[in-house]
């Protein structure tokens, strides 16, 4: 017998809560607070004996986490075995735990009372560090096979720490001033802390992994390593008819400003802000705007808003394509008033400190919609059109149409010793899918690797 078959009967899903609006909003500290222990235990006993674990198929978790097996694990209070049975098949359950937007979640059989495994596997993994669980795990022996990494974001981190358990020696080469990409200069400090980004490298650092910061990577390097992989993530972003601040580049000056101290390079203090784009990177935007001080904000969105309910087209355990308000837009109806969401609206043009949106239907405009904004500050985050075309150009690369480094056979070898891997190879993706597919391309790099040397 595995887990708690009437757990889910006995307590009610309870999340790590988060931290008072008013007090979060006046720092960039993480957004939660955590449960107790015991509270923790409580909750992983409602992760059931289910006939089919839907959470670690296709339709779930990416990296085929053994859910229901730590889960009980944890529920009987052997929490070091969980944590150990979750590092199986999970490189970082410290940025998954926070960042993950919990596919497994949405994918259990109980649906929207669903186990609280991101909770559950955050608990895990600090517990660990906390209790000195977690030490390097250096090789036993080292195969004397190179291997070079470009990118230090979460493919480039989970190929890299994969190779390196595997008995290569791996570099990463990563041209930002700190490791971690998206993880450390697109995604928050309050949603993702900083200092946990860094706790990691130091452990891949103590575990053999060497990192090159500041350094962009030639195409020679492929005559100096036995395998490169490219990592280097969907770096471009989709611009718009009108001239604005791309978001990832606000959002890299915020947490500069936030880790070096000082005002950032571009700061939303005092101003009106605009954001375009409704997603997951426009909602750290909004958050981070309204941190800063600004006079207010507004998100605008070219779709509809999703339908609060599964349409019959979405059914479970599909991903739920409905209406989700996250913490910066419940941040916004805390300071202002009201949701900062517009529906079918785009900008038309600049003003002399406004910016003018006009309606869509679908994605044309509707003569007689515009309307005029006060605007002194707009953010672009309309998502990202495929990788930097220099970067494919420096390795001879042929990206295909969506901008992207993906083989015509799927796989994730371009040619020779030259592997693509993450959003880089698939497109702008979730966090725990680039971790897989770094993974993915790992195994194919450590097999051709091997195979060359025979």
């Amino acid at each position: 017998m595995m887990g708690k078959p009437t757990g889910f009967l006995e307590r009610a899903r309870a999340e790590d809560p988060y931290r008072d609006e008013d007090a979060r909003l006046r720092d960039f500290e993480d957004l939660h607070t955590r449960l107790p222990a015991e509270e923790r235990r409580a909750q992983a006993a409602r992760c059931m004996n289910c006939g089919v674990p839907f959470c670690q198929s296709d339709f779930g978790c990416p990296l085929h986490n053994l859910i229901p097996e730590w889960n009980d694990l944890l529920y009987r209070g052997r929490e070091r075995e969980a944590l150990f049975r979750l590092l199986k098949t999970a490189p970082f359950p410290e940025f998954t735990g926070r960042v993950c937007p919990a596919l497994c979640e949405k994918a259990c059989n109980l649906e929207n009372d669903a186990a609280t495994n991101r909770d559950n596997e955050l608990y895990l993994i600090e517990t660990g560090f906390e209790r000195g669980w977690i030490r390097p795990r250096i090789p036993e022996h080292r195969t004397g096979r190179r291997v070079a990494v470009v990118g230090s974001g979460p493919s480039g981190l989970a190929a890299a720490d994969l190779l390196n358990r595997l008995g290569h020696e791996v570099t990463v080469i990563e041209r930002a001033d700190r490791a971690g990409g998206l993880l450390m200069y697109g995604i928050p400090n309050m949603k993702l802390p900083k200092a946990t980004v860094e706790r990691r490298i130091r452990l891949m650092e103590a575990e053999g992994v060497r990192f090159l910061l500041r350094t962009d990577a030639p195409h020679e390097i492929t005559a100096e390593y036995d395998a490169v992989l490219l990592c280097g993530g969907a770096r471009k972003p989709r611009a718009l008819n009108v001239e604005g601040t791309f978001a990832v580049d606000y959002l890299t000056a915020a947490t500069r400003a936030v880790l070096d101290g000082g005002r950032p390079a571009m700061d939303a203090r005092g101003k009106h802000v605009v954001v375009v784009g409704g997603g997951d990177t426009g909602n750290d935007c909004v958050g981070t705007a309204l941190r800063q001080g600004c006079a207010s904000v507004i998100q605008l969105e070219m779709m509809p808003a999703p339908p609060t309910e599964r349409a019959a087209a979405n059914p479970w355990p599909q991903w739920p394509r409905t209406l989700r308000t996250d913490y910066g837009q419940m941040e916004a109806m805390r300071r202002q008033g009201a949701d900062p969401r517009v529906y079918e609206t785009t900008v038309k043009r600049l003003l002399p400190g406004q910016v003018e949106t006009v309606r869509l239907k679908g994605f044309d405009p509707i003569p007689g919609t515009e309307r005029a904004l006060t605007c002194d500050l707009l953010l672009i985050a309309a998502g990202f059109v495929g990788c930097e075309e220099a970067t494919a150009a420096a390795f001879g690369a042929e990206r295909n149409q969506r901008g992207n480094l993906l083989p015509p056979d799927g796989s994730h070898r371009l040619r020779d010793n030259l592997f693509s891997a993450g959003d880089m190879r698939t497109g702008q993706s979730l966090v725990v899918r680039a971790l897989a597919d770094g993974r993915a391309a790992a195994m194919e790099a450590d097999a051709y690797v091997r195979r060359l040397h025979e």
